[in-house]
């Protein structure tokens, strides 16, 4: 790094600006027809001057688009006269209003919002190959979302002692699409309020899958709801409470009902095996003398279970894990510890339906993607309504990078798009340096810099023109 006679000026009638893909995202947008959905369902604006309920919309989940952490983010982009002409537009919300606009909403108006964007996702989904969704994965999960705020409406104190919300996040493994974010206090249980939720869900996804199965931790088992899932043709792989009965039952079971279970190899190895580094931490443990467990082995078997708010009898996968407690070097004890699984699946085997659950504990990283990612979970503004509204206009940037993704002719990449962590993807798409020209009635985005996703980018912007404007 030579240089050394570095020179600083400003250019004269050149204008760009660092987000370049801005322009394929927000003309997706228009093509869908998320923009008009809003207007269409939304009304929390007595006047329209200048600005619509979508516009403001918009601002907040395309300030979450382009890597912005809070609201006041707003006014980099605010003051940036290439931006706006990238948008072709005068002016946008500045902070101040977008902090105010999350204020008009209510439990209904939020309802609303997320419905609308659930209908244009309904419009990307029917764009897929029939292939899409033959069998669609919903998962549940809570999350604590934290705040350093003395005077947030709606916050309480969580169990693990952090004042905060305790949003309800439910998604579709398949994309990754967040489907519903639900704000709660954060001193209620993670099941709370969560059915009716999930009801939506289903009726959501059940649009375009038949084959929709429902995937959560054991505080999602309600087993007053299980049969009446059955019996609408929803299945289920939860987790269940190793409590004293089902524990009995495992431990009673012959050893020839148990089978040896082997995980599958993380990754495939595509060229030759590279040794395996020292596990300093274990080393360490060991050394020092410190209480260590150690998997030994883990074996499966399963037993028919009738739950007690149940009128039928469903299939428990129970998971025993042999497991070594050492200090040192030396085994002082040796324990077995059981892991449920309830589930109406039966036309899977044993190994499938434990490796199905454990899959579940990826929707961990779409909630820190939520998290740290688009900065959903901030909680900027003054009470639970409002700090909910924020959470689901900020999750639409997630949503819109995955309906990105789906667009993207190749499958392959458009797969690996959809996977993809949210930073990377600003990365790649988004943060594109290019020129800004206004030549009659068109804005003209000229690409400044290479890499190695451009290739796909403009093959999805190609398909977004060809798509009618909804």
């Amino acid at each position: 790094m030579g240089a050394v006679n570095i020179r600083l000026e400003m250019a004269e009638r050149t204008r760009a600006i660092n987000c370049g893909g801005i322009g394929a995202l927000h003309t997706m947008v228009q093509r869908i027809g998320l923009a008009g959905e809003i207007d269409k369902r939304l009304h929390l604006l007595k006047i329209h001057l200048p600005y619509h309920e979508s516009d403001h919309v918009l601002n907040i989940a395309y300030n979450a688009l382009l890597g912005g952490v809070c609201l006041e983010d707003i006014e980099l982009r605010r003051n940036d006269e290439a931006f706006l002409d990238a948008l072709n537009v005068q002016r946008i919300p500045d902070p101040t209003t977008s902090g105010d606009f999350t204020r008009r909403f209510t439990t209904s108006s939020i309802c609303d919002l997320m419905e609308a964007i659930n209908e244009t996702r309904l419009r990307v989904w029917k764009l897929q190959p029939r292939s899409f969704l033959k069998e669609a994965f919903i998962d549940i999960d809570g999350t604590i979302a934290g705040t350093h705020g003395e005077c947030k409406g709606g916050m309480s104190l969580s169990y693990k002692g952090i004042w905060g919300y305790h949003p309800l996040i439910i998604s579709l493994a398949n994309t990754k699409e967040t489907l519903y974010a639900i704000n709660r206090p954060g001193n209620v249980v993670s099941h709370d309020g969560c059915v009716p939720w999930i009801d939506q869900s289903i009726a959501l996804v059940r649009k375009r899958s038949k084959k929709i199965t429902l995937r959560g931790d054991t505080d999602y088992t309600l087993t007053g709801e299980l049969d009446r899932w059955d019996k609408e043709g929803t299945k289920f792989i939860f987790g269940m409470d190793a409590h004293a009965k089902v524990v009995g039952l495992a431990a009673s079971l012959p050893e020839a009902a148990w089978t040896l279970l082997e995980r599958p190899p993380k990754y495939e190895i595509k060229t030759k095996p590279r040794p395996k580094r020292d596990r300093v931490k274990e080393q360490v443990v060991r050394e020092k003398g410190y209480t260590n467990q150690v998997l030994k082995s883990e074996s499966v078997a399963e037993l028919e279970y009738r739950p007690l708010k149940c009128a039928q009898d469903y299939r428990l996968v129970a998971l025993r894990k042999n497991i070594s407690v050492c200090k040192g070097e030396k085994v002082i004890s040796e324990e077995v510890r059981y892991f449920f699984y309830i589930t109406i699946r039966r036309d899977l085997s044993k190994k499938k339906i434990v490796e199905l659950a454990n899959e579940r504990c990826d929707q961990e990283n779409v909630i820190e993607q939520l998290k740290n990612g688009v900065n959903a979970m901030r909680m900027p503004v003054d009470n639970l309504t409002s700090n909910w509204a924020y959470m689901v206009m900020s999750a639409l940037a997630w949503n819109l990078k995955a309906w990105f993704g789906l667009l993207v002719p190749n499958q392959e990449r458009g797969v690996e798009l959809v996977r993809m962590e949210f930073r990377r993807f600003l990365q790649s798409i988004v943060l594109l340096p290019a020129q800004i020209v206004r030549a009659g009635r068109r804005v003209i985005y000229r690409i400044l810099n290479y890499n190695s996703w451009l290739k796909d980018f403009f093959a999805a912007w190609e398909r977004i023109q060809e798509l009618g404007v909804t």
